[in-house]
């Protein structure tokens, strides 16, 4: 039972309204008790006090007291509403119902002081709605005159169309009640926001999602305001609509008729809609107790609404007085009386609390037709009389004691069990003295209305759009693919050493690593990466052929296939005078032997591109973006590429092989990552090896008994990854001082705006006492010809006998096309990784280039052809093929360990560099077989360059070589 003796305490301060009689303050004091209970969630039951007189003169004094007591209420907050004297209606229930039509009204409830937004009563202006609906139908309907237009129609289908013309809302509702239509629309707005969600999450850029969700919502408010006669969309959704269908008030005499709606269900909804409708008019139409009480029900139910604490907006928790009622005068005028009874009928039917208050002043003479309450007579006098609070207190505890067993419909005579009768002595309605105390619940705002309020949203709002935008800044910042919400995490941006924006990872999810070249159109791209190369391919062309393989295979061969990793450098730098050639060529060996393995081998190949940048400079990363997609993907089985023998190379392979990927690489002549690490396996012959192959020609430039001087020549890497560079210089020094060269200091030259600072050194170079007969140049293909211009220019060294050797990067340089030349009297000799002549016979590479690659198909193509002179194609070929080779072994996808095993068993021929063979690769050791070629580049009498081949041997070929075999001219 409700405590009222904790007290609230005492209004602070004087204000308009407050109490100025005795009954007045028992009254208001009562009033405060039930609303800090209310208050405090323990849900009182709400009476329906009605005061009155003793005495019939006493009834205007009896109104004044409740006026003056709404005014109290108004200035503590309380949302209140004062009912008039009188309403039009042709009976007293008619006239009830059009008060109760008249609180349906939001401005009637709460004055300035009330807090929060106003009140909302969908589901007494639908009932409202259906009403205006019959009275614009006519006298006649549900049955018109024989003879008459409307007799032949569907008198259900007139209700319904009289409904859409009204929007289902009172004929006295403006059509656009807010001036603008999409603040009525609460299922069109969240329809929008579920397709602006969809379109983030599906990682559109936010404009595509936003464009989305703005179309669809214009698509909607026309579907729902512009096309007439039809009902507003997503009726059926609407919370009165639900009411209307699952209230047991209404429940449907034809059992036939659907009684529910459902999300999922719309026509069956509206049918059932349609059909309630009906009948609640046909009920109206023949008016009784039924149209006051549907009305006092939904009055009810949007109370109960307003006040629930556990919506979506907490607004229970925001309103924690409940609405007053007052009535100065319940009579027949106005209704008063029957909408007393309504009210004590329908809560006696409903098992729910609601928080309505009601006040009502009955004269003396019309308190009889409220026929019996708790409160029976006066109470008997005794010899001190309780005063009058006392009394009043003891009242309600009697009458909510006896709520339960009052409501029983069995009860003899108990039809207003919810009705509190207060007699109101006369010696209690005259005044007190000024600034008597009264009482008033605490005022303090609530939790909920503080931290979830209109302000606090805005805040949260604007907070979440900022961090909003800050995070899709950040994630665009980061990485390559990026929405509003979410970002591909496969890829990350990295500047380049030229101020540029390169993409560095695996390329997952539709990513292109050719949108983040330079160039965006494919004949820039060829003339500004390529560099006049003579590659018919583009970066771009390649994707999407491997891109159009990779979908092939997935969708219909799914769970037969293997996925192996191209890592490479797939982007170019302008301004640091980086081009994408090595990417390109490498690029185009990888497709090669997907689409020639795919036409020809049940078990398919996946191909997945990861960039490490320019020149390798983020491989690192680049083996953490593989590791971490490896990780969730169990058909990637290895990697192809990672070409560049650089500074991160040793980390790059230890992540590699901490995520049990093995690595196949066509063109990294690194020394010591086969001796340290059990997953590298390379076509390329080692940088050490190579120098003691042109320690074969050295041997020739030297000339017994005589003292010749030789240096080493190499590129400055103190601030660069390069370890390249630093391998051959240290291998070059070995062999020259192994050959009997008298050896001088090495020198290094720098690099300025990406050319080699090559003019200090050749002058102490040709100039000096000792003037080298043999340099042995550790640099790359780019810096060979402004070497060569200052050879040929710098006095002591133009017009003199001068041999220069180098490894493995001359080999891209095109001296037979006229792209590169050497200085009058100076030969160079260089090592080349691919021995391709020779092989040619005995493979179907060029063949299968012709049909596959890109802008070949119909050429013939040879083993010097310049698209494939270089050797970067045929060995990402071979590379691939390998370790394909080792992932399908008995023609079955193999786990990614069982493939790491099988590549030390891999013997394949007829490929393009000769045989791979890896069964005598030991584990930490060096493998023999490697394809070698030993160029000589010598100036013409016309001024171009001849290369010729020296001496080579083909991939699988263990014989070494010999000086009577590279003899030198």
């Amino acid at each position: 039972m409700v405590s009222t003796d904790r007290m609230p305490p005492n209004c602070p301060g004087g204000h308009d309204g407050a109490p100025d009689t005795g009954a007045g303050v028992h009254l208001q004091n009562q009033l405060e008790v039930l609303i800090q209970d209310f208050r405090t969630s323990t849900e009182p039951p709400m009476p329906v006090f009605v005061v009155h007189a003793l005495r019939g003169e006493d009834d205007d004094a009896v109104a004044g007291l409740v006026r003056r007591l709404y005014t109290g209420q108004e200035a503590h907050g309380t949302r209140c509403a004062v009912a008039q004297d009188a309403y039009e209606g042709a009976t007293e229930v008619r006239r009830a119902a059009a008060m109760v039509r008249a609180l349906s009204d939001p401005k009637k409830w709460g004055g300035p002081k009330a807090v929060y937004r106003r009140y909302a009563f969908p589901r007494l202006r639908l009932v409202h709605a259906v009403e205006d609906a019959v009275a614009a139908l006519g006298d006649t309907w549900p049955a018109p005159v024989q003879g008459s237009p409307e007799a032949g129609q569907d008198q259900r289908q007139r209700l319904l169309n009289q409904l859409a013309e009204q929007r289902w809302r009172p004929s006295d509702t403006a059509r656009w009640r807010s001036g603008l239509p999409l603040f009525d629309m609460a299922h069109i707005l969240p329809a929008s926001l579920v397709t602006v969600l969809a379109a983030l999450l599906a990682r559109s850029e936010w404009y595509v999602a936003v464009s989305a969700g703005l179309v669809f919502l214009l698509l909607l408010t026309v579907l729902n305001y512009v096309l007439p006669g039809r009902a507003p969309i997503f009726l059926w959704l609407r919370r009165e609509s639900r009411w209307f269908m699952t209230t047991t008030f209404l429940r449907a005499a034809d059992q036939d008729q659907p009684t529910e709606v459902s999300l999922l269900r719309p026509v069956r909804s509206w049918k059932a809609i349609a059909a309630r409708a009906y009948g609640v008019a046909e009920a109206l139409k023949a008016g009784g107790d039924f149209h006051l009480q549907l009305c006092v029900l939904a009055l009810r139910e949007d109370l109960r609404d307003n006040h629930r604490r556990w919506s979506w907006d907490l607004r229970g928790f925001k309103r924690p007085r409940p609405p007053v009622l007052f009535l100065p005068h319940a009579d027949a005028r106005n209704g008063g009386i029957e909408l007393i009874r309504a009210i004590s009928d329908v809560r006696s039917r409903r098992s729910e609390l609601d928080p309505l208050l009601v006040v009502a002043a009955v004269p003396a003479q019309d308190v009889p037709r409220l026929e019996r309450s708790v409160v029976r007579a006066a109470p008997v006098p005794e010899a001190e009389p309780p005063k009058f609070g006392e009394r009043l207190r003891t009242w309600y505890r009697e009458w909510a004691h006896n709520l339960r067993a009052e409501q029983s419909p069995s009860r003899e005579r108990s039809v207003l069990p919810w009705v509190m009768k207060v007699p109101l002595p006369s010696d209690q309605l005259g005044p007190v003295e000024e600034g008597h105390p009264h009482r008033r619940a605490s005022a303090r705002p609530t939790f909920a209305r503080l931290v979830w309020a209109l302000h606090t949203l805005v805040l949260v709002i604007a907070l979440l759009t900022a961090g909003t935008v800050m995070r899709a800044d950040a994630l665009q910042d980061r990485y390559c693919s990026a929405s509003l919400l979410t970002a591909n995490r496969d890829t990350r941006r990295m500047e380049t050493s030229g101020g540029g924006t390169e993409c560095i990872g695996i390329a997952t999810g539709g990513l292109r690593f050719s949108d983040w070249l330079p160039a965006t159109r494919p004949e820039q791209e060829v003339a500004a990466v390529t560099a006049g190369d003579g590659t018919p391919w583009t970066v771009t062309g390649l994707e999407d052929r491997i891109a159009r393989q990779n979908e092939e295979v997935l969708t219909r061969h799914p769970g037969k296939y293997v996925t192996v990793v191209y890592a490479g450098p797939l982007s170019a730098d302008a301004a640091a005078g980086s081009s994408l050639v090595k990417g390109a060529e490498e690029l185009a060996g990888v497709y090669l032997a997907q689409a020639v393995i795919n036409e020809s081998s049940g078990v398919k190949l996946r191909v997945l591109l990861a960039n490490g940048g320019v020149d390798l400079g983020h491989q690192e990363q680049m083996a953490e973006a593989i590791a971490a997609y490896a990780a969730h993907d169990p058909t990637v089985v290895g990697v192809v590429g990672t070409g560049r023998d650089l500074k991160s190379s040793r980390a790059t392979t230890r992540i590699l092989m901490e995520a049990g990927l093995p690595v196949v690489s066509g063109t990294n002549s690194a020394t010591y990552l086969p001796r340290e690490f059990a997953n590298w396996f390379s076509l390329a012959a080692t940088d050490e090896w190579q120098t003691r192959q042109l320690g074969l020609i050295a041997a020739q430039l030297r000339t017994p008994g005589r003292r010749q001087y030789a240096l080493v020549l190499a590129r400055d890497t103190a601030r660069t990854d390069d370890l390249y560079t630093d391998e051959q210089a240290r291998y070059g020094q070995r062999m020259l001082q192994r050959q009997g060269f008298t050896l001088l200091k090495q020198r290094r030259y720098t690099l300025s705006g990406g050319k080699p600072e090559l003019r200090s050194h050749a002058q102490e170079i040709c100039r000096g006492g000792e003037v080298p007969s043999v340099i042995y140049f550790a640099g790359r293909v780019e810096d060979v010809d402004p070497l060569m211009t200052r050879l040929g220019t710098e006095p002591g060294c133009a017009g003199k006998p001068l041999a220069i050797l180098t490894g493995d990067d001359l080999s891209k340089a095109d001296f037979a096309g006229g792209g590169h030349s050497v200085a009058p009297k100076v030969t160079l000799y260089h090592a080349a990784l691919a021995e391709l002549r020779t092989a040619a016979t005995r493979t179907s590479f060029y063949l299968d280039a012709a049909r596959h690659l890109p802008g070949l198909r119909g050429h013939r193509l040879r083993y010097d052809s310049p698209a494939l002179a270089s050797g970067q194609t045929a060995l990402a070929h071979d590379a691939t093929r390998a370790l394909f080779w080792a992932a399908t072994r008995d023609d079955r996808p193999q786990s990614r360990a069982s493939t790491w095993v099988n590549l030390r068993n891999v013997t394949i021929e007829g490929m393009a560099t000769g045989t791979i063979d890896f069964t005598r690769a030991p584990l930490y050791g060096d493998r023999t077989g490697h394809s070698i070629v030993l160029k000589e580049v010598r100036r013409t009498g016309d001024g171009t360059s001849e290369p010729r081949v020296v001496c080579s041997r083909t991939a699988g070929d263990t014989r070494p070589l010999t000086r009577k075999e590279c003899p030198v001219r």
